[in-house]
């Protein structure tokens, strides 16, 4: 009996708050106005988004400074157009009431999963209402709202009327509203002249406009989508095979951006697609946000202009049709300056270009985030991997020539049914060979063949592991690139290379690169702000050790001369270029500790420049654009890299040999525990190897290989090297070269003896008084000089007798003062003498 009332009370609730829910959805839905679409070209879009400068006060970008659109009849925009649209935004279109309620079940879900509003099941009467009336906010009133009026908006208007209103209402990005408006802003054309290819393009952008934009850095994605949609329109029969086939292979020429009052154009875009990546299109479209963002506005102008005049000499010199810049603060990886090519608002077509088709210079590509080769430049990443194993720049190895594929014989011939192209033996930028280098001259001078040898000592995969750790995401593919990395077999982006030097010059710490200062919304509230992100990515030392390598212009001079344009005299700068294979990219990328800058040169279609190196062509730009910009910073110098003991000769720079023992400088026999320090040298029994004799690839600090043939690239090194020691006379020694006898006059019994003598003699001197101090010595060998010293304060060097002096006695009462005299004879054995003086009152 007690269930059954339960029952009924339950039923009767649910029956109630159902009633509720559908008198107040009624009443809603009663009272809710249909919106009127009659007036569209008059519109305004308000809540514009602003960027700024760093200062906050320049304004970068408006982003609705310059709305387009223009409405057109529905009979004007070609069937397919329209078809592609439905196909990829809302399949069901003429099927629904408004809604979708599947999508609508699907995005709840994901929704309650996730814990925020990310899915909306937007039909394209939806996506209607919500870009026409309603705010970008993600609420669930909001969205009730827009489902109530999609639904009111299907009973008062057909198909065709929503389907026009939303084709010219909906944003296609570049401030283009409506498919009038993109068909001019992409196609340079009417709508109504639109290809099936170009019509799959616009109804691609349709769900970020920001993100699929065919000027952005996801073209393939766009790519992806327009073929998505032609295979759409096949399967359902709305074109033919023989049209599907055309599309799909037709080479869509987009027209020139042209985007009216913006300030650093490459950068600002930048923004707005990351501010769309976070925030959504909504947001930003009509959340009126303001960004201050990370840009010194006063360089960017500055070095646009320069860029600008550099490309001309660059063209007409050495085919050079395309520069980027970018330069990062290495202590916050906040972007100081970004300029994508060489000016954003030329147009190329002169030159025979059509932007979007292999062109040598497409100027509203940002070059600073496309991936390119980068040439030398990688070495200082592939360097510090090896610091990480226990080599140093100190280790040397051979600049010779070398045959790095195991499939070939030293003198590069492939072994029985191997492709002669598997055959790989790099040169030099100079094609020398210099014999044995230390790594610090081989990275300043980038010798390839060294670096190579680097890059295998190693490890290709530690080697990208470093870079990573550095902020570079493009090096996938480890198997793809092997020993031709280290010169520049991957490709990487300029903005994260020219961030992950700043590693180098901040002590090891990475910092991502940011371009935001501060976001707020249209009502003031900040939705972010920078902090600082860094993280100890590399060791210091290390860290200092490039440092190091890369700013000693002496070291870098055999190859570039003293005063190339790598140099900068008025302060330390650290730099390394990079020019690819047949000289289709050059880089230069060279920092302070305060100011990190990296340029580019080359053409956006891959084509070669004529052949010169990177310290020819950008190395100019960049030495121009770092003088203007550091003539507004402090100076500030690197941090020294501490000195790295190792037992092992051949890691500390010694080629000649591995078995080392010490002599006498004097005599030439074995050096003993009472040879002075600085008589003693350094020998080796002269063997000439290559690096791979003595050491274990994996564990360079340990014993030498039992058997270095083990080792696969053994064999080629070592013919290469030992061809070279014969060759300049290098002949092996044996442990017969070793001295017998031991030094024998460096011993404590031959050792000089002595005593301070003091004039007066007493126990006590009072404070003011002046001794004399007299050094009585003798020795076997003759007196050479005595060092005398008061406490730890160096006195004076005596190097003929009579050793005598006056000294004054001055202190506090019953403190001591020590004298001590350090007697060496002409062999440099030596005794250290003292006396104590108490200080009396006056």
């Amino acid at each position: 009996m007690i269930r059954s009332k339960q029952k009924r009370k339950l039923i009767l609730a649910i029956l109630g708050a159902s009633l509720l829910l559908f008198f107040v959805g009624a009443w809603i839905f009663a009272t809710t106005t249909v919106p009127n679409f009659g007036s569209l070209d008059q519109r305004k879009i308000i809540q514009s988004t602003k960027i700024y400068d760093r200062t906050g006060q320049i304004l970068l970008y408006d982003i609705h400074g310059d709305v387009q659109r223009t409405v057109v009849p529905l009979d004007q925009i070609p069937k397919h157009v329209r078809d592609a649209t439905i196909a990829m935004e809302d399949q069901n279109f003429y099927s629904h009431y408004g809604i979708s309620p599947t999508s609508i079940i699907r995005a709840f879900f994901v929704n309650l999963f996730s814990g925020e509003i990310k899915q909306g099941g937007s039909t394209i009467t939806q996506q209607l209402i919500k870009n026409t009336f309603l705010t970008p906010d993600k609420t669930l009133s909001r969205k009730i709202k827009e489902i109530i009026l999609s639904m009111k908006v299907e009973l008062r208007y057909s198909k065709d009327e929503i389907l026009g209103f939303y084709l010219n209402e909906v944003p296609y990005g570049q401030s283009a509203y409506g498919i009038e408006a993109a068909s001019q802003t992409y196609f340079g054309k009417p709508a109504k002249d639109l290809t099936i290819a170009e019509g799959a393009y616009l109804a691609s952008m349709l769900q970020a406009p920001t993100r699929y934009s065919p000027y952005g850095s996801h073209r393939d994605e766009l790519e992806s989508r327009k073929n998505i949609i032609l295979n759409r329109l096949y399967d359902g029969k709305m074109i033919s095979r023989e049209q599907y086939e055309e599309s799909k292979n037709e080479q869509v020429v987009f027209a020139g951006k042209i985007i009216g009052g913006i300030r650093a154009p490459h950068f600002s875009l930048y923004i707005r697609e990351y501010l769309v990546e976070k925030y959504g299109e909504d947001v930003v479209e009509k959340g009126g946000l303001k960004v201050t963002t990370t840009l010194n506005w006063e360089w960017q102008e500055k070095l646009e202009e320069l860029i600008k005049n550099a490309a001309v000499q660059n063209e007409r010199n050495f085919s050079a049709y395309n520069e980027g810049l970018v330069a990062t603060d290495p202590k916050t990886g906040q972007i100081l300056v970004m300029i994508g090519s060489r000016d954003y608002f030329m147009d190329p077509r002169p030159e025979g270009c059509a932007p979007g088709i292999d062109c040598k210079f497409d100027p509203q590509v940002n070059m600073t985030l496309r991936s390119r080769q980068p040439g030398s430049s990688f070495k200082p990443f592939v360097y510090a991997t090896s610091f990480k194993r226990g080599y140093s720049p100190n280790t040397v190895l051979f600049d010779t020539r070398t045959e790095f594929s195991t499939q070939c014989s030293p003198w590069s011939v492939p072994d029985p049914g191997v492709d002669p192209e598997k055959c790989y033996n790099p040169g030099n930028f100079d094609d020398k060979f210099r014999g044995p280098v230390t790594l610090k001259d081989a990275l300043a001078q980038s010798v390839n063949i060294v670096a190579v040898k680097v890059l295998y000592l190693a490890g290709t995969k530690d080697s990208i592991s470093t870079a990573r750790d550095l902020g570079i995401s493009t090096l996938t593919n480890p198997e793809r690139y092997g020993l031709t990395l280290v010169l520049g077999g991957g490709e990487v982006k300029l903005l994260e290379m020219t961030n992950a030097y700043g590693a180098f010059a901040n002590g090891g710490f990475y910092t991502p690169h940011t371009p935001i200062l501060k976001i707020e919304d249209g009502n003031g509230s900040i939705l972010e702000e920078y902090h600082d992100q860094r993280t100890q990515a590399l060791d210091t030392n290390i860290a200092n050790q490039i440092n190091d390598m890369l700013v000693d212009n002496s070291a870098r001079a055999p190859a570039f001369t003293e005063n190339s344009p790598m140099y900068i005299p008025e302060r330390p700068v650290a730099v390394k270029t990079g020019t690819t294979q047949d000289t289709r990219d050059t880089w230069i990328i060279g920092y302070t500790p305060n100011i990190v800058m990296g340029v580019w040169a080359g053409n956006n279609d891959n084509s070669k420049m004529v052949k010169k190196v990177a310290g020819l062509i950008v190395a100019p730009i960049w030495n121009a654009a770092m003088h203007e910009v550091i003539k507004d910073l402090p100076v500030e110098e690197f941090t020294p890299p501490e000195i790295q003991e190792t037992d092992k000769p051949v890691i500390r720079g010694e080629w000649k040999g591995n078995q080392e023992y010490k002599i006498d400088k004097l005599t030439g026999k074995l050096a003993t525990e009472y040879t002075p320090e600085e008589l003693i040298e350094k020998k080796v029994i002269q063997e000439v190897h290559s690096i791979l004799y003595w050491v274990d690839k994996n564990n360079p600090l340990g014993p030498a290989p039992s058997n270095p043939n083990n080792d696969p690239q053994f064999k080629n090194w070592e013919a290469s090297v030992r061809e070279w020691a014969l060759s300049h006379g290098y002949f092996d020694e044996t442990a017969a070269s070793i001295p017998l006898d031991r030094d024998n006059i460096h011993l404590p019994e031959l050792a000089p003896r002595g005593e301070i003598v003091l004039v007066p003699s007493q126990d006590n001197y009072p404070s003011g008084a002046r001794i004399r101090i007299r050094i009585n010595s003798e020795s076997y060998y003759p007196i050479d000089q005595i060092d005398v010293f008061k406490n730890s304060e160096f006195i004076g060097s005596y190097k003929s007798t009579p050793f005598e002096f006056s000294m004054d006695i001055n202190g506090e009462s019953g403190k001591e003062i020590k004298i001590s005299a350090t007697i060496y004879d002409n062999v440099r054995n030596k005794t250290v003498i003292e006396k104590n003086i108490r200080i009396s009152g006056s």
